[in-house]
């Protein structure tokens, strides 16, 4: 049981990770083809820097709230 329970924490905690980073490059990918957001893409490498700690940072919480 303590098996499944590692593979089943590690598959979510990938996929929190996954889905969020999915999800800014979604968005940045927008920047290139809609003409009202093009000014962004000047931003775009902060947008992804700061984007990828904070879901970082979100899970990190997560699994510290968790083990408490």
């Amino acid at each position: 049981m303590k098996i499944i329970k590692a593979i089943y924490n590690f598959i979510v905690g990938d996929m929190v990770i996954l889905i969020g980073v999915l999800i800014t490059m979604a968005l940045l990918a927008l920047f290139s083809y809609v003409p009202a957001l093009s000014m962004l893409k000047v931003a775009s490498g902060v947008i992804l820097v700061v984007a990828v700690l904070l879901i970082l940072s979100i899970t990190l919480n997560r699994e510290i709230r968790a083990k408490k």
